[in-house]
């Protein structure tokens, strides 16, 4: 479980789609002066240099990311485009933000966050760039359950696992199903993998039996490299925000042309 190593994969398809759909949800959120709740299961390092040997090792940011910006998937009134244009202009050109530092751009002073993650290493560097939030090393779940419903109660929660467990994928219905009825006026985003194997599928059919009103957002695309196992990307976002659905149909047919 804290084998992961995120730096491999930042800014890869899998991220551009998350990260989109994370970023509309958030503008959309913080458009009314409500102050709203931020929390993040497994929260990662907040912030990854694109420069990096991780990152060239697998090529995969300039697959991503890269080609995004080369080819202008992401317009430039996008609220993802403006995030990653913030945070470039603090850290530097190679730099990409993870989900953490996407919703740092979003959040207002009256705001509150609360992140968790467990891998020692990545902790610490999560905690040196996220002073705009409570940091928790902890189980992300075990964190959720705690401070659900949080305050203030209008919030979100991103639940965005490795996978690595392939446990997570049979437990996770019941999880984000408790938290649904302990809080049933959140947004609650659940990021999964789609793999060759299918093992996603039966997960993401329980999750929209239980929530048929929720948005099911699905991409595929070529996988990395050959063998490798994923092949898209998945939200589920139960309470979606106004316009969520749209940014998934524009992304659907964006990915529909990059794997033809």
């Amino acid at each position: 479980m804290l084998s992961y190593q995120h730096a491999y994969h930042a800014g890869n398809l899998a991220d551009l789609h998350k990260h989109t759909l994370l970023a509309v949800c958030l503008a959309r959120m913080t458009d009314k002066p409500k102050p709203l709740s931020y929390l993040e299961t497994h929260a990662g390092r907040g912030l990854y240099d694109l420069g990096s040997a991780e990152s060239a090792r697998t090529g995969e940011a300039a697959a991503g990311i890269g080609r995004a910006l080369a080819e202008g998937w992401l317009p430039s009134d996008h609220p993802l485009f403006a995030a990653l244009a913030d945070i470039r202009r603090r850290h530097g050109p190679r730099a990409y933000p993870g989900s953490p530092l996407i919703a740092a751009y979003f959040l207002r002073s009256g705001d509150v966050a609360h992140l968790a993650e467990l891998h020692p290493a990545e902790h610490q560097a999560l905690e040196s760039v996220a002073g705009f939030a409570h940091v928790h090393r902890r189980d992300g779940f075990e964190m959720a359950n705690a401070l659900i419903p949080p305050t203030p109660r209008r919030g979100l929660l991103l639940i965005d696992p490795s996978y690595e467990i392939k446990a997570d994928y049979d437990r996770m219905p019941p999880i984000v199903n408790r938290l649904a009825r302990k809080w049933n006026v959140g947004v609650i985003a659940v990021w999964y993998p789609i793999l060759n194997d299918g093992r996603h599928a039966a997960m993401a059919d329980a999750l929209t039996a239980a929530h048929p009103q929720a948005l099911r957002s699905e991409v595929r695309f070529p996988p990395a490299r050959s063998g490798h196992g994923m092949v898209g990307s998945g939200m589920f976002v139960i309470n979606p925000p106004w316009g969520l659905a749209g940014e998934s149909a524009r992304l659907a047919a964006l990915y529909r042309r990059i794997g033809s």
